[in-house]
């Protein structure tokens, strides 16, 4: 009958804390603490000395444990051979028990004495293996059936360069740099490759006054009307690909979206420069309108890979701002292009740039962490398996995300949630006002405050764009500080959302001081806009956001799909029905209208101010 073995009393830190290298006996000690340990192989030696014969040490702690006892630190390879060797067959004592015991003493003995008169004293090999806690004053009790168990799971280890950490803040310190200027790129590669995406955007825009008064526009007869059924169809085509690719895109991966969307934009604005009749406008328009779909549901699933909840409002909001660094860029490239080379090069210019862009995109960005050899930014929900209770129905399992279909991740995990509709509705209000503001405000300034020229009034509303940038970032890093600063058990998204409804305050508030400020008062009309686009960008912003957090990482895309179409139906009744309210009723109808848009906002999101994301629900579940 197999006996026990017990080692006992065994001491807090064993010698091999204060193990001075044989190179240079001068030096202090070194304490080798959990990445020590993984690095000489001793979390190894130790699964390895759990299974001699029928002493079985608990896990990694047995080692430092056995050290304590005399073995060397630095034994030859030839002790893991002798142990095995003993390990594979076990001597028997005249009384029929197990003599491993002291076998294994009389091999650590013999191998420390070869150690010590060994003029080649080389190291095991190093292994980066799952990091260990040192001994504590315990009893250490193990019995011979525990060796095959054990045996069978010594070729289980963990991330060579990880050190086992779960996540990245557990990584060491020179393997989270490394991730930090990684993900750095993999920000940049996101944020100048959406920029490049209004590029190819905005490039007709700049263009269609040039191509109209050309040679090639008046053969074909162009003018204003033609070209507003071109931008007639881009919205549509637009607001319907985001939907689709962020379902189908769910089972791509991000990066090669984000690349190839930007990619082919620029081709089709390239062939659109060598286009000669309307058919083929429409043709390579509508195209690149559905290829636009492509960017932002891309970028969405990789700024939700790389960074937390606790600052992800902030780096999303820094994201935001390739939106107005591309409108800033695109009539300095595409405007100035067809101005001084031809109403091709406006199209061309931005099309070579998208094409190259792309290429840098590709080997830029990372999908997330976990596919570039790092551990996720955060916890992991993971599938655990409980035993029933005696007498109790055992419950399905959850099926996991990656194991869903893409119909199952729309309508289970996105279309099933109320929280998604009551967003994607807040988020058409907020387009309502978005696109009323930006399209009509210029219009108002003319006709009801008297300003003289479309010069003067463009140059009131520029600061629109400023304000929203600015206003992206702050509320941010606003709805990033209130989540830290939660209570447990209050939900993350929810502290987005009460930004949100703050914000949407602003934006009323601005909205009546923009009516009540005289004609006159340029500088302060133009201050007045700045906060509009301050209050007004930030919902926008957050809104996507928090639509992303309430899901799980492979339906982030399907989630801001839907939601930026519902969005993009709320910018286009901002254009003809906006236009037939203040037709009809004048200027004092369009701002109870965009009041009324704000309100219909805060009140659908009113019910989510203690809304949980899909981390926290996992979290709960589990």
């Amino acid at each position: 009958m197999a006996t026990k073995m017990v080692v006992s009393q065994v001491s807090q830190r064993s010698p091999l804390c204060d193990y001075k290298s044989s190179r240079n006996r001068n030096a202090p000690p070194r304490r080798l603490g959990r990445s020590s340990s993984s690095l000489y192989g001793l979390d190894s030696f130790s699964s390895l000395f759990g299974k001699v014969g029928s002493g079985v040490f608990q896990r990694e702690r047995s080692l430092r444990c056995f050290l304590g006892n005399g073995a060397t630190p630095f034994a030859s390879r030839h002790l893991r051979e002798s142990a095995i060797q003993a390990a594979a067959t076990p001597s028997r004592s005249s009384n029929g028990s197990s003599s491993s015991s002291s076998s294994n003493s009389s091999i650590i003995n013999h191998h420390n004495d070869k150690y010590r008169h060994s003029t080649h004293r080389r190291p095991l090999k190093k292994l980066r293996l799952a990091p260990s806690k040192p001994c504590k004053t315990t009893n250490v009790v193990t019995t011979t059936t525990a060796c095959a168990s054990a045996a069978a799971a010594s070729g289980s280890t963990s991330s060579d360069n990880n050190g086992g950490a779960e996540v990245v803040a557990d990584l060491p310190e020179d393997r989270l740099r490394q991730f930090q200027v990684r993900r750095l790129f993999v920000f940049l590669g996101i944020l100048l490759g959406y920029s490049c995406y209004y590029l190819t955007r905005n490039s007709m825009t700049y263009t269609a006054p040039v191509l109209i008064a050309s040679d090639t526009g008046k053969a074909l007869g162009l003018d204003i009307t033609s070209i507003g059924a071109l931008t007639s169809i881009f919205p549509i085509a637009y607001g319907m690909s985001k939907f689709v690719s962020g379902v189908v895109g769910a089972k791509f991966p991000p990066r090669v979206m984000l690349a190839g969307g930007l990619a082919l934009t620029g081709v089709f604005n390239i062939l659109f420069g060598y286009s000669t009749s309307m058919a083929y406008y429409l043709i390579f328009w509508t195209a690149n309108g559905v290829l636009q779909g492509f960017g932002g549901p891309a970028c969405a699933r990789v700024l939700t890979s790389w960074f937390a909840t606790k600052e992800r409002g902030t780096y999303w909001g820094m994201w935001n701002i390739a939106h107005n660094l591309g409108g800033f860029l695109a009539p300095l490239l595409a405007g100035n292009a067809a101005r001084i080379y031809g109403w091709q090069w406006g199209m061309w210019a931005p099309g070579i740039v998208g094409v190259v862009m792309a290429v840098f995109v590709l080997y830029l960005v990372g999908d997330s962490p976990e596919a570039m050899g790092y551990p996720p930014v955060e916890k992991a929900p993971k599938k655990e398996k409980k035993a029933a209770q005696e007498g109790e129905e055992k419950k399905p399992e959850k099926k996991l995300e990656s194991e869903m279909s893409l119909t199952e991740i729309l309508f289970k995990n996105v279309l099933s949630r109320p929280a998604i509709w009551g967003m994607a509705f807040a988020y058409f209000f907020v387009y309502v006002l978005r696109q009323g503001i930006t399209s009509w405000s210029t219009f108002y300034l003319l006709n009801a405050k008297g300003v003289a020229d479309v010069g003067s009034a463009v140059a009131r509303v520029s600061g629109l764009e400023l304000g929203g940038l600015a206003g992206s970032l702050v509320a941010g890093k606003i709805s990033d500080y209130a989540i830290s600063r939660a209570k447990p058990g209050e939900g993350s998204v929810g502290k987005r959302v009460q930004v949100v409804m703050a914000y949407l305050v602003g934006v009323a508030g601005a909205l009546l001081l923009f009516k009540a400020v005289p004609g006159p008062w340029a500088v302060a009309q133009w201050f007045v806009v700045f906060m509009i686009g301050f209050f007004l960008y930030g919902p926008q912003m957050l809104i996507g956001l928090c639509g992303a957090e309430l899901v799980g990482p492979l339906s982030v895309g399907a989630s801001e799909g839907f939601l930026g179409w519902i969005a993009y139906l709320g910018a286009a009744n901002a254009g003809v029905p906006l236009s037939i309210i203040v037709k009809n009723y004048g200027w004092n109808a369009y701002f109870i209208t965009l009041l009324c848009a704000a309100a219909g906002a805060m009140l659908l999101l009113a019910p989510m101010v203690n809304l949980k994301s899909a981390v926290q629900r996992e979290a709960e579940e589990k």
